[in-house]
This record gives structure tokens, sequence and C-alpha cells, in this order.
């Protein structure tokens, strides 16, 4: 076969490719609506019942508890709500929780991309997240958000700020922080940034034929001291948890959308976060880290950092890695809720 044969067929293939992926992005929202039906969705704890409430662009699929205040608490990525499910039982002792799947992720709908990758803004995933809390009842919440949830957070306090009254970040920075602060430590700890910005399909692709292998990695790294780096985070993710997590991880919608949250990342977020330099959140933010995540805790002076973009900022570093909801939700909780919890003028 001839040299210019090959280049055809590879073009084609390229081409069927990106064309199938566009295909599943236009029709991401109705069949993740269907996937909402399935009976086999694991329970998220008792006392929570579980949420799909469709919002102007995606249905977004979750669960609530607890009574009393309301707190909104956002996962990041490789995950789901599911990484909540230590601390929100503990939280909805005191507050009415709210536990969500952010757009393109865990059973949450798959909206289409958009322009400039608009479609998975940390924008238009703040606007999902203000619109469930106001049809359960709520104008005004705390939020708390872990990784690109902390991210989703931040935008939804300068968008919205009449609806966030607290805002806790767990283990992140400002997104435009990193990328006007490359490194080569940098670099080597965010390598994952660089590639899922990539043009699709080829992170996906990639993701998609080493899957687990890819998350079980992901997880080892971020054990606890002296724990084996052959187990998962122990006491932290069963092996339940992760084959939930690599169910979503392995459908390639889900997987497109994941990488366009990183795509939005490098291009209109920072667009929309340039465009936001004069203005700072107005409301408290807690901001808590991994003392043993060298991508934050070596790389920056965190509460500094956050000063510069918010006006009242208080926090810490806890004893562990990048995924602390999981490794210490008793120190996530007992810090979230010393933040969040309502002032009694009578102590």
């Amino acid at each position: 076969m001839s040299t210019s044969a090959l280049t055809r067929r590879d073009f084609i293939e390229r081409a069927s490719i990106l064309s199938a992926i566009g295909a599943l992005a236009a029709n991401g929202a109705a069949a993740a609506t269907r996937d909402l039906t399935a009976a086999a969705r694991p329970q998220f704890s008792a006392g929570f019942r579980t949420i799909d409430i469709r919002t102007a662009e995606a249905t977004i699929h979750g669960a609530i508890g607890g009574s009393g205040p309301p707190v909104l608490l956002l996962h990041g990525w490789p995950q789901t709500h599911l990484i909540w499910r230590a601390v929100a039982p503990r939280l909805a002792r005191d507050f009415t929780v709210v536990v969500t799947d952010l757009r393109g992720y865990g059973d949450s709908s798959v909206p289409p991309d958009g322009e400039n990758h608009e479609g998975y803004s940390k924008r238009a995933m703040a606007r999902d997240q203000v619109e469930v809390m106001r049809s359960l009842g709520f104008e005004r919440f705390a939020v708390i958000g872990h990784d690109r949830g902390g991210r989703v957070g931040h935008r939804m306090a300068l968008d919205h700020p009449e609806c966030v009254s607290k805002l806790a970040v767990i283990d992140i920075v400002p997104t435009l922080k990193l990328y006007t602060s490359v490194t080569k430590s940098f670099a080597t700890a965010y390598w994952h940034w660089f590639f899922l910005i990539q043009p699709a399909p080829l992170p996906e692709d990639l993701l998609l034929k080493s899957a687990e292998s890819f998350l079980r990695g992901r997880f080892k790294r971020s054990r606890k001291p002296g724990v084996s780096s052959a187990s998962l985070i122990p006491d932290a993710i069963s092996e339940e948890t992760f084959a939930e997590y690599l169910r979503c991880f392995q459908d390639p919608r889900r997987m497109h959308a994941m990488c366009e949250d990183y795509r939005a990342g490098a291009t209109i977020d920072l667009e929309h976060d340039r465009a936001d330099l004069e203005r700072k959140v107005g409301c408290p933010v807690l901001v808590l880290w991994g003392a043993d995540n060298p991508g934050v805790d070596a790389l920056f002076d965190v509460r500094a950092t956050w000063r510069e973009r918010a006006t009242d900022v208080r926090g810490r570093s806890l004893p562990g890695g990048h995924y602390l909801p999981e490794q210490l939700p008793e120190a996530v909780h007992a810090e979230c809720l010393r933040f969040i919890r309502p002032v009694d003028p009578g102590r």
C-alpha cells in the first residue's frame, strides 16, 4: 500500500473519530438523562435522598440530606459527589447538605462543548449549581469545593455574590495564578493540565485505553503517610467506591466532558478571570490544602495567593495529600463546621 493511501486512511479515521465525539456531545444531554433512570446507582449515604434537577442547560444529579442552613458541596476531577460521602453526613447534623455531580461528571448530563469550550466553563458550571439550589428553595448558601469544584465555587462567588454566603476551597489556588506561574516544578506536578487540554480525541483515547491503571495511579499518589503504595488510599477509597469512579471515568462522553473542563480552564475561564482582575471575592473564604501535596503546598503560599483574589481569607494545611475529603474527613468537617456555623450572639 502506498504512503498516500495510508495518509488518506488515517485522515478518514481521524475525521470519523472527531465526528463521533461531536455527535456524542450534541446528544449527550438526552443520553445522560436516560442514564439517570438507571436503577443501579449507588446510595450516597443513609439519610440522603437522590435528586435529579433540570437546569436551563443540564440535568444535575446529586443528593440532599440534613436540616438547617444550606451548604453545597462540589467535587473535583476525576471523581463524583461520592468524594463527600464521609464529610456530608457529619455536616448534615447541623446543615441542609446538597451534594451534586458537576455537568459532564458522575450521573449529571453531558451538555455540548459550545464555542471556545464555553459549555464547560466554570461560569456555566456555576450557573447550573445556582439553579439547583434555587430549585430546592435556597437563594443564599455556603459552598465547599474540592479541586475543580473549588474553581466552580470561586467563579460562583464572583458571578453570584448574592448567593454565596461563605466559600471554602480545598487544595487549589486560582486558575489564572497557576497558568501564569509555570515553572519546571509546576509542569511536573500539574502535567495532566497540559495533557488534558490537547485537542480531541488524543487525551480521551489514551485515557480510555488505560482508565483503571491511570485512576489507581492517581489515588496511590495521595495515600496516607507510611502506607504501602500498592494500596488505594486506605480507609478512604474502598474498591466499591473506586469501581464507581471508574464506571464514570470509562464513559467516553464523560471522558470528553472532563477534558473539556480542562480545555475551558485554559481558554475561556482565563478570559473570565482576566476580566475580573479588579474584583475580589467579597464573602469570607476558607482555604484548606494538603501538606503532602507537592502541587500546592510546595509551590505556593496558599493563603497569600488567595488574598490576592478575596478580601477575607483564612485557612491552613492539613496532614494529607490532594484528596482531603476522603483522606481526612473528620478534619475537613471540623474546619468547615467552624467556618460556616452561624455565630450564636448569646455565646
